[in-house]
């Protein structure tokens, strides 16, 4: 006799809230040192939205804001680079007051290295004008510490 419901153990899809897995931060040290900062981003952000759709916290959650830290500090690298000085000084000032709190680091990223480098680059886009060319050349920032 056949059974209309099967009842056999099945794998289900794992949980999309995050795990001690879901921070794979050498998939962001690859992308932050490699510059493909727009995929950093995206990284990024998939990450941030997953949690805050799945934490209790939502956007409060201090994980969701130290991504949101993170992703100003890419966007202000990002815009520099591209010509956007204005959004760039707003992501670098955003991304220090934002990243100031997870000091000297959280969840096994080291937050110096990158606070150092939007110290560095936030004095060398005073007085740009909104759409002037990078003003470091090459561009070179630190590379993306974590602990593995």
């Amino acid at each position: 006799m056949s059974s209309i419901l099967d009842l056999s153990p099945r794998v289900f899809a794992p949980p999309e809230a995050p795990t001690s897995d879901h921070f794979r931060w050498e998939e962001l040290a690859f992308l932050w040192d490699s510059n493909d900062l727009a995929a950093a981003h995206d990284w990024i952000n998939e990450r941030w939205s997953r949690l805050i759709r799945n934490s209790v916290g939502g956007q409060m959650d201090p994980e969701a804001q130290f991504l949101q830290a993170l992703a100003f500090a890419v966007l202000a690298l990002h815009f520099t680079q591209h010509g956007n000085q204005e959004g760039a000084v707003l992501m670098v000032d955003d991304a220090m007051v934002a990243l100031g709190r997870f000091r000297p680091g959280f969840l096994g990223v080291q937050v110096d290295p990158i606070i150092a480098t939007l110290q560095e680059l936030r004095p060398l886009l005073a007085g740009l004008a909104p759409d002037a060319e990078c003003p470091l050349w090459p561009f070179v920032y630190r590379k993306f510490e974590y602990r593995k």
